[in-house]
């Protein structure tokens, strides 16, 4: 995701803010100093530039590097964020208005909070919501082979040879990671012992392998051969991997080793260094919000007993009555009726019967929404060789020149994880009307590309949320009531996410307390349970963001429908939240008034 990758400086050439000069004005500057901190920060990282579908032409050579992970990387890209700060303050933002307005407040807000953060704290893996450079969930070793799989292309003998360069970087920044987590150590921050012990088996699958059947040289063996690229692949790239990725994996293995004696079961950020800052920072960071953990502990709560009495009376309508709303979700989960055979063909017959689901929804959105988008979606089944570390679905958004479609990624190594009736709302919430239309949307509006590729939690994750209720309100669950319920059990996940991860960073809940509230509340299995407050207690606040952007979402359009009345059209609105691309959710509040005044004009 790209709110995880750090966009760090590869030359100095623009480490230091410039003297500057009278403040410039008007949209074309503006424009052209974005365009300038884009070329920065793509200059910065070359996986950045991969992901985005940039590297060729005058950007080939990028495709050979990976991003800098050192101290030294840390303090540049820190030096850059305040540069790029300075310069955008000191432009004249009084003379630009409607989109551009929108366009300079959204980069300054990013721009503030990642300075006000980096000037605080002098630990993590960025300026706030990754506390621990190396965790179960951070760290060059667990997301670099996925990054290689998936995201660097190969076409040609170039490609096949950057992948090399690549795998050499990638030892190289294991090498620096280590620099890092020990200096963050010396300051006490040191990630919980529970997950430094899955850190280290994970480690250990990734190690386990003799070099010539690794991931990492089979990746590049096998699309090589598909392509037809003669030369010895998987020699040259099992000597890197035994001779330079193994060594340094070992070594950052070790480290994990010797810190997890040193490690506290404790699972909040409260312990660390300013930890009650750190959590009201990382907030911000992921929510783009400045209410108090107090609160939002409460709202989760809140929500939580709603949505119990929602999913109560549908249940009981269905003649499940028997048991704690908790305990018949439970029973939902592990019902064989719900569970398809765990077989390929059951699992083909799942993605076919997810794409007429995606064909009727299609359908339906032209009532819902003004501007459709031109790239297409796929549904695809995450690869066998990466499904047992991979989340239950995910989104890959397309390509920026248009090649590569949106692709929904369901994870199906067990159908036992996926009961029919939480599928529906998971499709919604990957595809449409959920990240495929607004992140397609985004890339296709008339935005600078600075924008066209920001990332906000709070907006994207929580127009992903607000779209499942709309999904509910165009009617797709008007025949099935057991999806329903997903619909609700999915929704009060993100209610129950705000209570623990508040609980934990705050009110110092312990793991178990914390896991015991999630599955005795969602009546998932203890094991999945286990995985989402491991996720949240490494990644503070970020758990937030779904519920508190919903909630946004859902208090803008009641604001816009009450000031128009009849005048409110529903595919007008989502125009006004779509085409201004992710923003922070203090910005929402801007683009709503524009949007009434308008509609109102």
């Amino acid at each position: 995701m790209l709110d995880r990758r750090s966009l760090l400086a590869s030359t100095a050439a623009f480490c230091v803010a410039p003297a500057l000069a009278a403040p410039a004005g008007g949209p074309a500057a503006l424009n052209a100093l974005f365009d300038q901190f884009m070329k920065e920060n793509l200059d910065n990282s070359p996986l950045s530039v991969t992901a985005f579908g940039l590297d060729n032409g005058a950007r080939a050579g990028q495709k050979r590097q990976i991003d800098d992970a050192s101290l030294a990387g840390i303090a540049r890209n820190k030096q850059i964020t305040a540069s790029q700060l300075a310069r955008l303050k000191a432009f004249d933002s009084a003379s630009i208005s409607g989109q551009d307005r929108i366009n300079h407040d959204v980069v300054l807000y990013g721009l503030q909070s990642a300075d006000e953060a980096n000037r605080r704290f002098s630990y993590g893996a960025a300026p706030a919501g990754q506390p621990y450079v190396i965790s179960q969930l951070t760290g060059n070793y667990c997301n670099t082979p996925s990054f290689l799989d998936t995201q660097h292309t190969i076409e040609n003998k170039a490609d096949a040879e950057a992948y090399l360069a690549r795998l050499e970087g990638f030892a190289q920044a294991l090498i620096q990671e280590i620099e890092v987590t020990r200096h963050d150590a010396a300051k006490g921050v040191i990630a919980p012992d529970f997950a430094l012990a899955k850190t280290l088996s994970q480690m250990k699958d990734l190690r386990t392998p003799a070099a010539d059947k690794s991931p990492l040289t089979e990746s590049l063996a096998r699309r090589a051969k598909e392509k037809n690229i003669a030369g010895d692949w998987t020699g040259q790239a099992a000597r890197i991997v035994a001779g330079k990725v193994y060594p340094a994996l070992e070594r950052q293995a070790a480290l994990v080793a010797e810190l997890r004696k040193k490690a506290v079961h404790d699972a909040g950020v409260w312990r660390l260094p300013d930890g009650e800052a750190y959590y009201r920072a990382s907030l911000k960071s992921w929510a783009t919000t400045d209410m108090r953990p107090e609160e939002i502990h409460k709202l989760g709560l809140d929500i939580v007993r709603d949505h119990m009495a929602q999913i109560d009376a549908i249940m009981k309508a269905q003649g499940l009555t028997r048991g704690t709303v908790g305990e018949r979700l439970h029973a939902m989960h592990t019902d064989a009726r719900f569970i398809a055979p765990n077989t390929d063909a059951a699992k083909e017959k799942i993605i076919a019967d997810l794409n007429a689901k995606v064909t009727a929804m299609r359908a339906k959105l032209p009532a819902m929404f003004g501007t459709l988008p031109k790239a297409d979606v796929k549904i695809m089944r995450v690869p066998k060789n990466i499904e047992a570390a991979q989340p239950g679905g995910y989104y890959n958004q397309p390509s920026l020149d248009g090649k590569r479609p949106g692709i929904y990624w369901i994870n199906l190594r067990d159908t036992r994880e996926v009961p029919a009736w939480t599928l529906p709302t998971l499709t919604y919430h990957e595809g449409i009307p959920g990240h495929h239309l607004q992140l397609s949307i985004q890339q296709e509006a008339s935005l600078p590309l600075i924008r066209k590729t920001s990332f906000f939690s709070a907006y994207i994750e929580g127009w992903a949320l607000y779209a499942e209720q709309v999904a509910v309100e165009m009617g797709m669950y008007r025949d099935d009531p057991l999806a329903h319920i997903g619909q609700l059990h999915g929704s009060m996940f993100r209610g129950v996410r705000l209570v623990v991860d508040s609980g934990m960073h705050a009110l110092k809940w312990s793991r178990e307390k914390a896991l015991k509230y999630y599955v005795d509340t969602l009546g998932d299995a203890e094991t999945a349970a286990a995985t989402e407050i491991e996720r949240y207690s490494v990644w503070p606040g970020q758990a937030c963001s779904y519920m508190l952007g919903k909630l946004a979402f859902l208090r803008a359009r009641e604001r816009a429908r009450t000031a128009l009345g009849a005048k409110f059209d529903i595919r007008k609105f989502h125009d006004a939240m779509l085409l201004a691309g992710a923003v922070p959710l203090t910005v929402l509040d801007g683009i709503t008034a524009r949007h009434i005044a308008a509609s109102k004009a």
